[in-house]
């Protein structure tokens, strides 16, 4: 993913608080609602970290199915190739993601914060596996109702990192000191850090607006 300077990261955040979120389909609005319902209507650290959890799931879905379709389609000329293409970029946003929730776990375990099994942990996992099947199913019935629930998850999650900064100046005086600042970013802030998170997220989400409009595999 692009790594932005502290300069250009404060312009889009801008950007982000300025643009209204996307108009929600009724199945991300039962997934955000579970979320607040668990975890409270305002970001944190420990809600972020469930976030990032059910974040890379899709990516897992789409790649399982995509393995399956080359398996079964190799006599259709170019069809396994460019299946191929989707699981390396699948694959991509996964560990982009996976570096999100390593950052917020170092955080959370620098500053203290309790994690209980059953709020953090156990209920998490539950909500990845029953998204992960969504996502899955929805994918192999119809692309683009996999890519569209993706990108309403990604715009909330976009709006959430960049407000969350906004509600916390003193993001901006606390340094990025990570034992994956040379992976995912040289920041100088954790507020450039979360405002990147975000930006990560709106990339995410316009790949997955721009397969809605791509014709389908043939």
């Amino acid at each position: 993913m692009e790594t932005l300077t502290a300069d250009q990261l404060a312009k889009e955040q801008e950007r982000t608080l300025a643009t209204p979120r996307r108009t929600y389909s009724w199945l991300a609005k039962i997934l955000f609602f579970t979320m607040d319902l668990f975890y409270g209507r305002r970001p944190s650290l420990k809600k972020f970290k469930v976030l990032e959890i059910i974040a890379r799931v899709p990516y897992q879905a789409w790649e399982n199915v995509s393995y399956v379709a080359i398996t079964h389609t190799f006599h259709r000329q170019s069809f396994p190739r460019r299946v191929f293409d989707r699981v390396k970029e699948s694959r991509q946003q996964q560990d982009n993601e996976q570096w999100h929730l390593l950052i917020l776990e170092e955080q959370l375990a620098r500053q203290g914060i309790r994690q209980g099994f059953l709020r953090f942990w156990l209920i998490p996992q539950l909500m990845a596996f029953v998204y992960y099947h969504l996502s899955w199913l929805l994918y192999a019935l119809k692309p683009e109702w996999s890519y569209r629930m993706n990108a309403d998850f990604e715009d909330h999650a976009e709006h959430e990192y960049m407000g969350f900064v906004q509600a916390n100046p003193e993001l901006a005086k606390q340094p990025f000191d990570s034992l994956f600042r040379e992976d995912y970013g040289p920041h100088s802030t954790m507020a450039d850090v979360f405002r990147q998170i975000g930006y990560d997220e709106r990339k995410h989400k316009e790949e997955s607006l721009m397969r809605l409009r791509e014709p389908r595999f043939a």
